[in-house]
């Protein structure tokens, strides 16, 4: 897929400054990561008079199908397409405006530190696309862009110009033009209408999608004659999805004619968009999911195995109510980084007798371990490689028995959420694997039946309907009798591995 947008300029107006509004260097070619491929940034020509910046997206047909994409989900009309050979590497569709959003995301909010007077002035715009599904044809393309200022070419792709007896393709070549808007209006509407002219979305629309439109859609989507074209072809759909944005973008309409109403709303759009701009860390919903779980299970002496730089033993030693907080890992240079961030040499002696750092490994039974109420594992199984597993089972389940066991761990299925995260990628290059939810209860649901524990599951961060949530998190619980089924067997693996 392709895509160019170039200006031109003046001495007192480079038209160079498109790079400092891309935020993409002209003299540098890179190359971004992307959950269907790679993108590349790069500029065929960049002078005063004229500037050009083109983005290539790289499809990997194989990640798609790895990944669920590229099927026509969520009732995209190209489902019967065969699943290694289509037009996603070529044509540009969804992949290509996810993209857009991606690499261009500052420019496409109108963000630019350097020159932000450029930011907010229309300028002279030409975007090219070469190959555009466009169902509907060169009418709906001109239907959709010229009610917001653009003139419009789109010619048709002939289906083999060898064969002219065989008529068009659903393809168009397409050419924008306008002086009227600015570059972060033109990104926007690439954003929206580069799918809905393909009318498919290939990867799965949730209900995140409506906020999505509207955030790309402010300021133009409410008045646009085919505003309801534009909201179901783009929500692939789904109806209910789209009744709800259908309303939403009702409720903007009436208002326009009340500025209070108007500054309230966009006051409400721009505190959304802050919050989604800096969304709380995974990691800092962990550690809160943790400590509220430590707090129900009434813990107050408390292991962290595998404790790394020490985060969560800090946010540990901020509830009083946790009397003795160990920290154990088997790596000295982060057991020193932990040491550092928690200040240990200057920590008063009150405190300072509330926490230890040991050096140990999980794959041991360790006497120094036994008798704790809690343990964590926060994200430490998915970095040991399988045999070794039941080691650490044993060392914790079988030898140290805390009465409550924390084990966090990423949900793989939630990795289709992470566009920036590459097709088949693990979530950090030392993850020996990850697992599913089912995956995860079922390893989860045999060690507490073996050792004598219950066991609940708990979602860390946003819940989605489809995938569930990015971390899984198991509370096992010591039963009253501790009854235990096969420790035999386990410590048997254990000494094995």
């Amino acid at each position: 897929m392709f895509l160019t947008i170039s200006t031109t300029g003046t001495p007192e107006s480079p038209a160079t400054d498109l790079g400092f509004l891309l935020h993409k260097h002209p003299d540098k070619a890179q190359a971004f990561s992307t959950s269907y491929g790679t993108a590349h940034v790069l500029y065929p020509e960049a002078d005063v008079e004229r500037c050009t910046a083109g983005l290539l997206l790289e499809v990997d047909p194989v990640a798609l199908v790895r990944r669920g994409k590229g099927k026509g989900r969520g009732g995209a009309p190209d489902a019967a397409l065969a699943q290694y050979v289509n037009d996603r590497p070529y044509a540009a569709s969804s992949l290509l405006a996810v993209a857009l959003s991606s690499v261009f995301s500052s420019a496409m909010r109108g963000v630019c530190a350097s020159r932000p007077e450029r930011a907010a002035q229309p300028l002279p715009l030409r975007v090219e696309v070469p190959v555009l599904p466009a169902r509907g044809g060169p009418a709906l393309v001109r239907r959709l862009f010229e009610p917001l200022g653009w003139t419009v070419s789109a010619e048709p792709v002939a289906l083999d110009t060898a064969f002219p007896e065989w008529g068009d393709s659903r393809y168009v070549s397409l050419v924008l033009e306008s002086a009227t808007l600015t570059l972060a209006e033109a990104l926007r509407h690439l954003y929206v209408l580069l799918p809905v002219l393909d009318d498919a979305k290939h990867y799965w629309v949730a209900s995140d999608e409506v906020d999505k439109l509207l955030r790309a859609g402010q300021g133009w989507l409410p008045g646009h004659p085919e505003q309801k074209l534009i909201t179901s072809r783009f929500l692939s759909r789904r109806w209910a999805l789209t009744r709800q944005a259908m309303e939403r973008l009702e409720l903007v309409r009436l208002a326009e004619a009340d500025d209070s109403a108007v500054e309230e709303i966009d006051n409400a759009v721009a505190a959304e968009t802050e919050a989604e701009e800096k969304p709380t860390p995974l990691a800092v919903l962990r550690r809160d999911a943790i400590v509220a779980a430590l707090d129900a299970s009434g813990a107050t002496r408390v292991l962290d195995l595998g404790c790394g730089q020490g985060q969560l033993v800090q946010a540990l030693l901020k509830e009083p109510r946790f009397t003795e907080i160990v920290g154990l890992d088997v790596s000295m240079r982060a057991l020193t980084i932990a040491s550092r961030r928690l200040k240990l040499d200057r920590m008063g002696e009150r405190q300072a007798s509330r926490v230890r750092l040991l050096q140990g490994s999980l794959a041991y039974t360790d006497k120094r371990l036994k008798g704790y109420d809690a343990a964590v594992l926060s994200e430490v199984i998915e970095h040991l490689d399988l045999p070794r597993l039941p080691a650490l089972e044993y060392a914790v389940f079988g030898a140290a028995r805390p009465r409550t066991v924390l084990v966090t761990t990423p949900n793989v299925e939630y990795n289709v959420r992470w566009e920036s995260l590459p097709a088949g990628h693990v979530r950090h290059g030392d993850h020996r694997f990850e697992w599913t939810r089912e995956e995860f209860g079922g390893w989860a649901r045999a060690v507490a039946e073996r050792h004598g524990y219950d066991v609940e599951f708990v979602p860390v961060g946003p819940d989605d309907p489809e995938v569930g949530p990015p971390t899984q998190m198991a509370v096992f619980s010591l039963r009253p009798t501790g009854t235990r089924t096969t420790d035999t067997t386990t410590e048997k693996e254990a000494k094995a591995a």
